[in-house]
């Protein structure tokens, strides 16, 4: 019976997705795209992720394209009045390396990895 609900529930509402796995960058480093576009225009959105210094911002970009293009086949949604509702990141896996020290010690090193979502739905009139 949830499932029946939930299912009217996605109907009633069309929001297309992208999500990006095994990005290497730190989960807080991506985190200030996300902020940077969440609730914008789709457009409004390109312009700031085109033209930002963070190296990560071109697979960000990809994201938010590859998401637009979900909503404009999958759901036919009209591209000029799509928004970012949502941007978020998580966690991924975590590699660990070692760096060598004095007295034959060791330090370690993480190189975390990060998971983002975007989803994108039209703006109501």
């Amino acid at each position: 019976m949830a499932k029946q609900a939930a299912k009217k529930k996605e109907e009633s509402v069309k929001e297309a997705r992208a999500v990006l796995n095994n990005l290497r960058v730190s989960p807080i480093k991506l985190n200030y795209l996300a902020k940077l576009i969440r609730g914008m225009k789709v457009g409004n959105a390109l312009t700031q992720l085109a033209f930002s210094n963070k190296r990560i911002a071109g697979d960000v970009r990809k994201a938010v394209q590859s998401a637009i293009a979900n909503a404009e086949n999958n759901f036919n949604m009209n591209v000029d009045d799509l928004v970012v509702a949502q941007a978020w990141v998580g966690k991924g896996l975590v590699m660990k390396r070692m760096h060598t020290r004095a007295r034959g010690r060791g330090a370690r090193i993480l190189k975390p990895f990060s998971n983002l979502t975007i989803i994108l739905r039209e703006k109501g009139e």
